[in-house]
Formats: C-alpha cells, sequence, structure tokens
C-alpha cells in the first residue's frame, strides 16, 4: 500500500490482530515489515493507543512507547521514506494474546475515531505539515517521562499523539488543525498537573 494511501484506525487495528493471531510473541520488527513502507501516522497513532489501554500501566511503558514515537516523528521530520528501528527496540515484544486483548479494547474509541474522521482539507496533511506534526509529537513525547510518575497523566500527551497520528493517517486536514488546538490544550493541562505536583511535594516533603 502506498504511504499516501487512505487507511481507517480499525483497518490498521484489524491488520494488526492478524499479526496477534498468527504468533505466540509478536515484536515490534514484526510491526514494521508489515507496515514500514506506509505513512508514519500508524506508526505514531498505535503506541500512542497502546499507553492507554493497561499495557500502559506497567512502569517505563509509557516511556518506552514515547520513544518509539519521537524516533517515528524524527524520522518524518528528517524526510525518510519509511520507519526505521534499532535492533533493541526490533526485539521488544508482547505476547500474542496480550496484544489481542489490547487491541480489543482500542476497538471502541477506534470505531469512534472512525466515524469523526473523513479526509476533509487533504491539503493540509501534505507539504510542511507532516514536518510540524513532527515537531509538535517530539516536544509531547518529551513531557512524557515526567508525567509518568503521576497517575493517568502520560496519557495527556499520549491522546495527543494519537489524534495527530491519525490526522496522518486517514489524511484529514481538519481533524490535523482540530488536534492542533487540542494539543496545546493538553500541554497546558500536563504541564499544571506537574507543577501542582511537585508543588504538593514540596510542601509534604
Amino acid at each position: 500500500m502506498s504511504q499516501h494511501a487512505h487507511e481507517s484506525v480499525t483497518e490498521v487495528l484489524g491488520e494488526l490482530d492478524e499479526l496477534a493471531a498468527t504468533r505466540e510473541e509478536v515484536c515490534i520488527g514484526d510491526v514494521l515489515d508489515d507496515f514500514g513502507e506506509r505513512s508514519f501516522g500508524p506508526f505514531i497513532m498505535l503506541p500512542a493507543l497502546m499507553e492507554m489501554t493497561p499495557i500502559g500501566g506497567i512502569p517505563g511503558v509509557p516511556t518506552f512507547l514515547a520513544l518509539v514515537i519521537a524516533l517515528t516523528a524524527l524520522q518524518l521530520l528528517m524526510g525518510r521514506e519509511h520507519v526505521w528501528m534499532p535492533d533493541f527496540i526490533q526485539q521488544r515484544s508482547v505476547s500474542g494474546k496480550q496484544l489481542h486483548k489490547a487491541v480489543g479494547k482500542m476497538r471502541g474509541f477506534a470505531d469512534f475515531l472512525d466515524r469523526h474522521s473523513e479526509g476533509r482539507l487533504e491539503a493540509l496533511t501534505e507539504g510542511l505539515a507532516p514536518k510540524l506534526v513532527a515537531v509538535v509529537v517530539l516536544l509531547l513525547c518529551c513531557t512524557v517521562p515526567p508525567l509518568e510518575f503521576l497517575p493517568f497523566a502520560s496519557s495527556i500527551p499520549m491522546l495527543a499523539n494519537a489524534v495527530l497520528g491519525l490526522a496522518l493517517t486517514v489524511r484529514d486536514g481538519a481533524l490535523l488543525l482540530a488536534s492542533l488546538i487540542f494539543t496545546l490544550f493538553a500541554s497546558a493541562v500536563g504541564g499544571w498537573m506537574f507543577v501542582t505536583f511537585d508543588a504538593a511535594e514540596k510542601l509534604t516533603g
């Protein structure tokens, strides 16, 4: 499939579920083999969505997923044709059963996203727009490690990343603009939560 082809979130999750059904362990390298020559959107969207499942509750996982997203965004910014990951990341894996459960938990959200993304203002997803998205995604990823210490806080920038990745995947310019506005809001909320928590720690420390 061309890297400029339209895909729905449901289609992306369906292929991920197929990988889970055919392997006891699914590593990131398997996903790269399946999606590697397509849009960078799924590689930004999928890890962000996974962070919002029970998998994201494992200590260190949000930061690792943010690293995967950041590497993807950096390559998008550099103008690469497809995603590349170092071996130590490609070898990271999850059991097929765990992945199947995670995909199942994401399907309802995926249906909602597909219903509200229609490929509008497609021209806004071309040219310099993907590079702007890459910069925003990189900044959001930088906020994940400190926010991981706060319950559910890292899901705020990850949700913003998921919507940005979705906009690139379905090539919806209207959604891209809306997601950038949401990113400003999410960044403000995340910053407020971190500052508030830090201030509370100092008072009680």
